[in-house]
C-alpha cells in the first residue's frame, strides 16, 4: 500500500512538471503565437520587399521551425534537445543570398525569442509555476537563444563569403539591388543586362521545370527584349518583357496560355514605364504568384485578382476574415461543408 502510495505521488509530481505543462499550454495557444511571433518578425523586414517570390513561404516555415524547436527544448530540457533545425540554417544562407543583411536576420530571432519569453512567462502565471522554476526554464531559453544566433551568423557569414561571382550571378546580384531600391551604378548597366531599364516594361513570374522555354518562346512571339533570373534550387523565374513601345498585358496573356503547359505557371503584372515601373510590374506579378498556384490558374494577370492579393498580404485582414467568417460556419452539422461550399459558389 505505501508503494502504491509512493507510485502515485510520483505519477502525480511528473504530470505536474513545470516544463510539460507549460509545453502543453503553449501547443495550445500554437496558432495564436506563431502569428504573433510572425507578425513582430515580418515588422522589422517586410518579407514581401524581398525579389525571391518564394522567400515569405520559406520565412514562415522558418518562424515554425524555431518555435517548435523552442518548444523541444522545453519539454525535453537542453541536453536531450534535438540538433538545431536544418531549415533555420537553409534559411541563413537564403537570407545571405537574398541580400538580406544579418543584422536584420539577427533582430528577427531577437524579437522572435522575446515574445516566446512573454508567452512562456504568462503561462507560468496562470498554471502557479514557481518562480524558481520559470527563471530556470528562461535561463535555457536564453541559451538557446544564444546557440540558435551563433548557428544562423556562421552559416550566414559562409554563404556571404562563398557565393559564385559568375556573369550570371553578378547580373542576379544587380536585379536585386535594383529591386531593393538599393544605389547602383547605372553606368553600362544596359549593356551588361542586355535590357533597357527607361523603356516600357512587363514583369512576369514563371514556376515550372519548362520555364525558360516558355519565356524565350513569349519573348520571341512578342518580339521583346528578355530580362529574367532563376532560382538557385528550384524551378522559378523572374522576368521582363521590354521594349521601348508598352506591350498590353492582355497581348501577353493570349501568347502566355498559347505556350503554357499543365508544368508551368506564369503571372503578368501591369505595363509599366521606367524603372519604378520596372519594379511596380515585377512585385504584382510576384504577389500574383501565390494565388495562382493555390487556384491552379496556369496563366493568370495581376489585374484580374489585384484585391484578392491585397487582403493575402495582409496577415491582419485575412486572420480576421476568417475568424468572422469561416470559423463560424464549422459549427454547423457537417462541420460547415455544404456552407463552404454554397459560400464558394
Amino acid at each position: 500500500m505505501g508503494k502504491a502510495r509512493t507510485q502515485r505521488r510520483g505519477s502525480g509530481s511528473r504530470a505536474r512538471d513545470p516544463r510539460a505543462v507549460l509545453a502543453s499550454r503553449l501547443r495550445e495557444r500554437l496558432p495564436e503565437l506563431r502569428s504573433a511571433v510572425a507578425t513582430r518578425v515580418y515588422a522589422i523586414a517586410d518579407p514581401h520587399e524581398v525579389a525571391d517570390a518564394g522567400y515569405r513561404e520559406r520565412l514562415d516555415a522558418a518562424v515554425t521551425a524555431a518555435i517548435e524547436y523552442r518548444l523541444a527544448v522545453l519539454e525535453l530540457g537542453q541536453r536531450r534537445a534535438p540538433a538545431m533545425p536544418e531549415v533555420l540554417l537553409a534559411q541563413a544562407r537564403l537570407d545571405a543570398r537574398d541580400g538580406v543583411a544579418l543584422d536584420t536576420v539577427l533582430r528577427r530571432y531577437f524579437a522572435g525569442g522575446a515574445l516566446f519569453g512573454d508567452f512562456l512567462a504568462e503561462e507560468a502565471e496562470r498554471a502557479d509555476v514557481p518562480s524558481s522554476a520559470l527563471r530556470s526554464l528562461l535561463a535555457a531559453q536564453s541559451a538557446v537563444a544564444e546557440r540558435m544566433i551563433a548557428a544562423v551568423s556562421e552559416e550566414h557569414a559562409r554563404e556571404t563569403k562563398n557565393r559564385p561571382r559568375t556573369a550570371e550571378e553578378r547580373i542576379r546580384e544587380q536585379v536585386k539591388a535594383l529591386l531593393a531600391g538599393e544605389l547602383v551604378d547605372r553606368n553600362g548597366l544596359d549593356a551588361m543586362l542586355n535590357y533597357e531599364l527607361e523603356g516600357s516594361h512587363l514583369g512576369l513570374m514563371v514556376k515550372g521545370e519548362d520555364g525558360e522555354k516558355l519565356l524565350r518562346d513569349l519573348a520571341a512571339g512578342l518580339d521583346r527584349r528578355l530580362l529574367f533570373g532563376k532560382r538557385e534550387e528550384e524551378p522559378l523565374w523572374g522576368a521582363w518583357l521590354g521594349g521601348r513601345s508598352p506591350l498590353s498585358a492582355e497581348k501577353a496573356v493570349a501568347v502566355a496560355k498559347e505556350l503554357s503547359t499543365d508544368q508551368v505557371f506564369v503571372t503578368i503584372g501591369e505595363p509599366a514605364e521606367g524603372l519604378v515601373g520596372w519594379r511596380f510590374s515585377h512585385h504584382q506579378a510576384k504577389v500574383a504568384l501565390p494565388i495562382a498556384l493555390r487556384t491552379g490558374r496556369h496563366v493568370l494577370r495581376y489585374a484580374e485578382i489585384a484585391v484578392l492579393a491585397a487582403i493575402a498580404r495582409d496577415d491582419l485582414t485575412t486572420t480576421s476574415l476568417r475568424k468572422l467568417y469561416l470559423e463560424p460556419l464549422e459549427r454547423g452539422r457537417d462541420g460547415g461543408g455544404l456552407a463552404r461550399e454554397t459560400l464558394r459558389a
